[in-house]
C-alpha cells in the first residue's frame, strides 16, 4: 500500500480443470460426461490444432505465462480471482449439468503461482463433483494457504467475506455470491444444514439490502470492500437495468468495486459514485482454445484488471487493464492490433454507462468518466 492507495488485481474466471489439468504435472481422471467430448485430453488436442504443440507436462507457471511478470511489475496489494473449478479427486459428477470442471489437488501449485489473496467460489462449477468434492476443494485450498469466499459447509461460512489484512490497520473485505442467471443450480445454495454457495436469486433490491446489512455487521472504518458477483450469460455485451441498479446499490452500500464475472469475454465497465463496476471480467485461464462458434467475441483475449482506490475511503483512483491473449494454453501479451480492437469494443459498450476506455502506446487500457 503506497501513499494511502490500495491497488487490487481482479481476474475473471480461472478454470484450471479439464484440459488445463491434463497438461499439468499431476493430471486427474480425464473422463467427461459431455455430449461434445468424453475425454479432457481432447481439449488439449483442439488447442494444439489451433495454435501449435503444447509440451506435456508443463510447469505450474505455464498457463499464466506473461501475466506473471506483468503482475510482478504492477505489484498489486491484493489479488482476487474467481476460481471456477472444483479441486478434488472425490465426489460424483453433479447430475443435470452439461459441463464439469475439476483439477487434481496436487496441481494446486499452478493456482498458487499467481499468488491469489482470495479465491471467489460462488460460481456454477465449484460443486461439479457434489458435496464430497466441495469439501475436498475447501480443504485443499485451506491446506494451500489460500483464502476463499462464497462457498462453505453451511450458509454462515458461504456468506462470510474473506479478510485480507493491509498494514497495521487496513483490510480488504471480499464478499462472493452468485446468481441463477450464471447457471448455478438453485439446489447448490448453502443453508443452515447444507454446504454450498452464497446464492442470490436475482439482482433485486432485497438482495442488495441483504448485502448492505451483512456489510454493516463486519465493516470497520477504512475497510476496502469488493463485491465479487457471478452473474449473467456467457456471451453478449448487454447489461440489464436490473443489473445496473443492483451494482449501484452495492456501491451505495459501501463496495469500492463490483467484481463481475461469468461471461467468457470482457463486458462493459462503469464508474459510479466513486466506485467501479466491472460487469464482466471475462475468462482468464481456461481450455477453450480451438472451440468454434463465438469467434466474433474474441474470447481468446483476456484482461488483467489493476484497480487503485483510496485506502481510507475506497474511492476510485485509477483503472488499468492489460490485454493478454490465450495461445497454446498460455497467456501472452496481446498485439497492438488486438489491444486496439478490445479498446474499441469496451469503449463502445461502456459509453451508455458514462464511461470511456482509452488506449496507451504500450497496449494498456485505461478508464475515464464521460457524460453525454
Amino acid at each position: 500500500m503506497r501513499d494511502g492507495v490500495v491497488t487490487l488485481f481482479l481476474g475473471g474466471d480461472v478454470m484450471l480443470g479439464r484440459g488445463v489439468d491434463q497438461i499439468l504435472p499431476h493430471p486427474g481422471d480425464p473422463e467427461l460426461r459431455e455430449t461434445y467430448l468424453r475425454d479432457a485430453r481432447a481439449y488439449v488436442d483442439l488447442a494444439e490444432a489451433a495454435s501449435g504443440p503444447i509440451p506435456r507436462p508443463v510447469g505450474f507457471r505455464w498457463p499464466w505465462g506473461e501475466a506473471l511478470p506483468v503482475l510482478d511489475d504492477a505489484a498489486p496489494d491484493v489479488r482476487v480471482v474467481n476460481l471456477e473449478t472444483a479441486v478434488t479427486r472425490d465426489g460424483d459428477f453433479a447430475p443435470g449439468k452439461a459441463v464439469h470442471y475439476r483439477m487434481h489437488p496436487d496441481n494446486l501449485p499452478c493456482l498458487s503461482a499467481v499468488r491469489p489473496d482470495v479465491c471467489a467460489l460462488a460460481n456454477n462449477h465449484v460443486l461439479d463433483f457434489g458435496p464430497r468434492g466441495l469439501r475436498e476443494t475447501l480443504d485443499s485450498l485451506a491446506d494451500a494457504g489460500l483464502r476463499t469466499a462464497g462457498a462453505g459447509l453451511d450458509e454462515t461460512h458461504a456468506r462470510r467475506p474473506a479478510v485480507v489484512p493491509l498494514g497495521a490497520d487496513g483490510r480488504v473485505l471480499v464478499f462472493s455470491f452468485g446468481m441463477l442467471s450464471s447457471g448455478i443450480p438453485e439446489s447448490w445454495a448453502a443453508t443452515g444444514r447444507r454446504g454450498g454457495v452464497g446464492l442470490v436469486g436475482e439482482p433485486s433490491p432485497p438482495a442488495a439490502s441483504a448485502f448492505a446489512e451483512r456489510l454493516r455487521q463486519v465493516r470497520r472504518p477504512g475497510d476496502v470492500v469488493v463485491a465479487s458477483v457471478h452473474w449473467g450469460p456467457n456471451w453478449g455485451y448487454g447489461v440489464s437495468r436490473a443489473e445496473v441498479r443492483f451494482a449501484h446499490a452495492l456501491v451505495d452500500a459501501g463496495a469500492a468495486v463490483v467484481h463481475g464475472h461469468s461471461s467468457h469475454h470482457p463486458r462493459p465497465l462503469e464508474e459510479y459514485g466513486g466506485g467501479l463496476v466491472l460487469y464482466g471480467c471475462g475468462d482468464l485461464v481456461d481450455d477453450y482454445e480451438g472451440i468454434g462458434g463465438y469467434q466474433a467475441y474474441r474470447d481468446d483475449l483476456r484482461v488483467l484488471y489493476l484497480v487503485s482506490v483510496e485506502s481510507a475511503t475506497g474511492r476510485l483512483v485509477d483503472v488499468r487493464m492489460v490485454p493478454l491473449r490465450a495461445r497454446r494454453m498460455r497467456l501472452e501479451r496481446a498485439s497492438s492490433e488486438d489491444s486496439a480492437w478490445l479498446r474499441a469494443v469496451l469503449d463502445r459498450h461502456s459509453r451508455a454507462l458514462g464511461t470511456r476506455v482509452d488506449g496507451g502506446p504500450d497496449g494498456t487500457l485505461t478508464l475515464r468518466t464521460w457524460r453525454a
